[in-house]
């Protein structure tokens, strides 16, 4: 069993998995290299009985860290999120974390994990060493489904930055269709969860609301979002928040990689940059590995009707709303 001081001075070791019932949290020993992996923390499993164990939650509230810098990257889904966090692993300036599997924990769990959410912050900013011995920053990526966190994350740490990711609606609806049955299963999933934490009276019933499209509660469900990020950045935060339109993101990867490290007040290399938007991290899906392909079959003629209804739709609610859609990006 590995010693608590150990734990809880070496930031390889993340919380990973809440366990309320039991009153513990797992923590898992993961290498540098993991970071820079297809798919997201939040599915790493330890092959090594030493390199996982629990913690009671009484000790993880206790620990004593030492704190580094620490950003945010929240976004609405299928926005090249992902790829950007991999992006944030520069040598010696700072790592990136798609999606650890404690926000998702905490976000389900509620006010009953509340007081964790500022401990949980703090062992994710624990400094990264690089080789030379630089301390790096850390940069963390949530799952889109822990976003109604937002708010207590940027209270747990206010010297953090956030960069707010989106994309057009029609970018949106066109990859919520691309996974077929389970992507729209999934609109409709997101729209009941956005619903609950950034709902708004859309004039309509339950039946209504039923007789809805797949698409047409994707699309709420992106609304929201904007709607959401609008209101971030009028509260007392927004000074702290950026918006980054993930396709502008696809189209001037240097430039967005800069303007996020200025935002965070980081130094950097021009040169570093380069050497990672040319790398490996861009030529590999970041979710499922391989080569990535940009291109991707044309939309049907029916599915582009459909977008296309769904937009002038929500263009209506959106005016009404006097919500800008999709949020108006700001980063640079």
């Amino acid at each position: 069993m590995t010693d608590f001081t150990v734990i809880q001075a070496d930031p390889h070791w993340l919380p990973h998995r809440l366990d309320l019932a039991g009153q513990r949290m797992l923590f898992l020993r993961i290498e540098r290299d993991a970071l820079t992996e297809s798919g997201f923390l939040a599915d790493l499993q330890s092959e090594r009985d030493e390199d996982a164990q629990w913690l009671p939650l009484n000790s993880v509230r206790s620990m004593q860290v030492e704190t580094g810098p620490l950003h945010f990257i929240f976004h609405t889904a299928f926005c090249r999120s992902t790829l950007l966090a991999r992006a944030m692993n520069i040598p010696g300036v700072s790592v990136g974390m798609a999606e650890p599997g404690i926000l998702a924990q905490l976000a389900g769990a509620g006010d009953a994990a509340k007081d964790l959410v500022k401990p949980v912050c703090d062992l994710l900013s624990r400094p990264w060493v690089a080789e030379g011995g630089e301390r790096e920053a850390v940069f963390v990526k949530p799952t889109n489904h822990a976003n109604m966190l937002i708010p207590a994350l940027l209270e747990a740490r206010p010297d953090a930055k956030a960069v707010l990711m989106t994309n057009p609606l029609s970018t949106f609806l066109h990859s919520v269709d691309k996974r077929a049955l389970m992507g729209r299963r999934w609109g409709r999933q997101l729209y009941l969860e956005v619903m609950g934490y950034a709902g708004m009276d859309l004039g309509m019933d339950a039946r209504e609301q039923f007789s809805m499209t797949d698409l047409q509660a994707a699309g709420l469900a992106w609304f929201l979002s904007q709607r959401m990020y609008a209101m971030l950045q009028a509260s007392s935060q927004g000074e702290r928040l950026r918006v980054l339109d993930g396709d502008r993101f696809a189209l001037d990867r240097a430039d967005t990689v800069e303007a996020v490290l200025e935002l965070a007040g980081l130094s950097y290399d021009p040169r570093e940059i380069e050497t990672v938007v040319d790398g490996p991290v861009f030529r590999k899906h970041a979710k499922l590995g391989g080569e990535f392909d940009e291109k991707a079959p044309p939309a049907s003629p029916v599915l582009k009707q459909e977008i296309g209804q769904v937009q002038q739709w929500l263009g209506m609610i959106a005016e009404q709303a006097g919500v800008p859609i999709p949020a108006r990006q700001t980063l640079f």
